[in-house]
């Protein structure tokens, strides 16, 4: 017992420490905090960069339909980075690249379709990327799934692991290769980057159990995003 709640104590702690650092903006390592923008956090990324022209780049952002990813994605764009946006809602994805090319009109955006809770369409859209012989200099697995109730995917997984997890696990597994070779091609590493929430220290591993997750007379959105 003492073990659990010094734990929780802990847990307390590190959250509320984050969440005053955010609410204050301050600074974190990198040198920018909540209250930095796309505009300034990129603004030394440009075509004169002394590594690689971002002209030259190629970036594939999930999720990039609304939220962080769109605006990931215009900034990029706006910095001269080729943009490919996988998207369920390929509507919603021509809107978004309508909005970007109105701020910069000679941006190169691509939409595929992808539905990252179905492996079978995380591998078709992997084929038809690959297909097009772009470099891949970036891939930013930023798209999320919030379920307010139980449901499950097609390959018959919990909807919220099956698209935050499993369909990224596989997107990058099965681009790894294409970023392996455009590395060796250009002499510059690539980088993937995973978007997260502080919310997965509300899990405490040692007890985290599946079986009571997908308990549908228990289940629980938020400890499932978790």
């Amino acid at each position: 017992m003492k073990e659990t709640l010094r734990y929780l104590a802990g847990i307390a702690i590190i959250v509320m420490k984050e969440t005053l650092r955010y609410l204050a903006g301050i600074a974190g390592p990198s040198g920018y905090g909540s209250n930095s923008t796309a505009e300034q956090v990129t603004r030394h990324s440009s075509s004169s960069s002394s590594l690689l022209p971002s002209h030259h780049l190629t970036a594939i952002v999930t999720g990039a339909t609304s939220g962080i990813g769109a605006e990931t994605a215009r900034i990029l764009a706006k910095r001269g980075v080729r943009i490919v946006i996988p998207a369920r809602d390929l509507k919603k994805a021509t809107e978004v690249k309508e909005c970007i090319q109105k701020e910069s009109p000679e941006a190169e955006i691509v939409l595929l379709e992808i539905d990252l809770s179905s492996l079978a369409s995380v591998k078709r859209f992997c084929s038809e990327f690959l297909s097009l012989g772009l470099p891949l200099n970036l891939l930013i697995n930023n798209a999320g799934k919030f379920s307010q109730k139980l449901e499950f995917s097609e390959d018959k997984v919990e909807m919220t692991f099956a698209t935050n997890y499993l369909g990224h696990f596989m997107l990058t597994e099965l681009l790894l290769e294409k970023m392996v070779e455009t590395a060796a091609h250009t002499g510059i590493q690539g980088r993937i980057i995973n978007v997260s929430s502080v919310i997965h220290s509300w899990v405490k591993p040692e007890t985290f159990c599946f079986n009571q997750l997908l308990n549908p007379n228990n289940y629980n959105g938020t400890d499932a995003y978790a």
